[in-house]
């Protein structure tokens, strides 16, 4: 091959595939540079409405990933080669990942909708599938607690954001409910007088709510009054030790029995 015939074949190449070539330069250029402002008006969003830092960092992550790789098999296209197989195979290892990791995408998805609308944070009490402890650690596939008794546990976000959750920690205050029994010969207006000053002299039951002490019921062997005293979230268990405690101590000095059961054995003489 002569000089001349290689410049004209060069020359019928650049001609053909040279257009292909710049547009799809052109289109790559473009297509980065709306993939960078779409990734920075997202941070911008997601820092605005305060997600969780682990969050955000990897749904721009996905996102960033995702986007290339359409803009890889678009500027593919436009150079000329086939992506339709490619395509496909994307589209077959996508469904075929899905089902192999249909739990785990439940609890990512889980994971996600918990840190989106923040049913409840770091350091919150909650109450949810059966367990009760405080939010130690929000993670993309699981939540970490610290039980009442110190022990860890570990829950799948799909089952939690599924399910009922109890916070305790989201207003602020609690109500303690107490139950406290004393005998049918007990007057009831001086046993209430004692009980609201246990209530009132205690330090950190809150004036407003105002506690409250009334007859629940006439049981068996009983009059049962419901106390219901108010506290901080953080001493809701002082609270109900002490008044507890209290409320004896109170009880006995005023004479006040607080009855308990009582068997009667009855034997036949034979």
């Amino acid at each position: 091959m002569n000089l001349e015939s290689l410049l004209n074949t060069i020359y019928k190449l650049i001609m053909l595939y040279g257009p292909k070539l710049l547009l799809a330069v052109v289109i790559w250029l473009i297509g980065s540079w709306a993939i960078k402002m779409t990734l920075k008006g997202l941070r911008k969003t997601m820092e605005n409405r305060d997600y969780d830092v682990s969050l955000k960092k990897f749904l721009l992550n996905l996102l960033h990933w995702s986007l290339k790789i359409v803009l890889a098999v678009v500027v593919l296209g436009t150079v000329g080669i086939e992506t339709t197989s490619f395509a496909a195979i994307l589209a077959s290892f996508g469904l075929a990942l899905g089902l192999a990791l249909q739990g785990s995408l439940g609890n990512f998805a889980g994971g996600v909708l918990i840190m989106i609308f923040k049913p409840f944070k770091i350091g919150d009490l909650i109450e949810a599938q059966g367990q009760t402890g405080s939010v130690k650690q929000i993670e993309i596939f699981t939540t970490r607690l610290t039980g009442l008794s110190n022990k860890e546990i570990i829950m799948p976000n799909g089952a939690l954001s599924n399910g009922n959750i109890v916070n305790y920690s989201t207003e602020g205050t609690r109500r303690v409910d107490l139950i406290f029994g004393v005998g049918y010969d007990s007057d009831i207006k001086k046993t209430k007088e004692i009980l609201m000053r246990v209530l009132t002299s205690h330090p950190k039951v809150l004036k407003d709510p105002a506690p409250t002490v009334n007859v629940l019921e006439l049981a068996d062997s009983s009059i049962n009054l419901a106390v219901r005293p108010w506290c901080k979230t953080p001493d809701y268990w002082t609270v109900y030790f002490e008044i507890t405690e209290n409320t004896k101590a109170a009880l006995d000095t005023a004479g006040i029995e607080i009855p308990y059961p009582h068997q009667v054995e009855i034997r036949k003489q034979g």
